[in-house]
């Protein structure tokens, strides 16, 4: 949940280089991941559900083995380009494909977040994609702790 390819790239933060090593990095993992467990994480199972392996191979082929292939190739022909001193993130930014290129890394984060959010379901986890966010020192003064955790004094009234 914390790689670039799950967190959006806002238009002028980031660096598509970085996005697209993030997502290699993802495909990596996870092959080695099906590497490691081989058949043990894809068991047949009853129809309407789907195992870890089936998902993973799936992500794999038909989500980011697509951009992957096309926009590296790409960007690194691109970035090779780059004249000597020139800053990479602003040669980067203006690249002619930089903007269909980031739509591209958006829609695979969608998919990404809505895997992601399905494996949340299945492991029975916490919210890891959107956890509420903690609450200041300010907030709810005289309210005492949130339910069922401990004052942060030690419990001492």
């Amino acid at each position: 949940m914390t790689r670039v390819s799950v967190e959006e790239l806002a238009r002028d933060e980031g660096f598509l280089r970085e996005a697209l090593s993030s997502l290699y990095t993802f495909f990596n993992t996870t092959r080695e991941i099906l590497r490691r467990y081989g058949p043990d994480v894809a068991p047949p199972l009853a129809p309407g559900h789907v195992s870890f392996g089936v998902l993973a191979v799936t992500v794999l082929n038909r989500v980011l083995r697509p951009l992957l292939s096309s926009w590296h190739p790409r960007l690194t022909a691109y970035e090779s380009r780059r004249p000597e001193g020139r800053d990479p993130v602003v040669w980067e930014r203006e690249w002619e494909h930089a903007e269909a290129l980031r739509g591209e890394i958006t829609e695979v984060r969608r998919t990404l977040t809505a895997l992601a959010r399905t494996l949340q379901e299945v492991a029975g986890v916490g919210d890891l994609i959107d956890p509420p966010t903690p609450r200041s020192p300010d907030q709810g003064r005289g309210s005492g702790p949130p339910a069922g955790r401990g004052r942060a004094d030690g419990d001492r009234a």
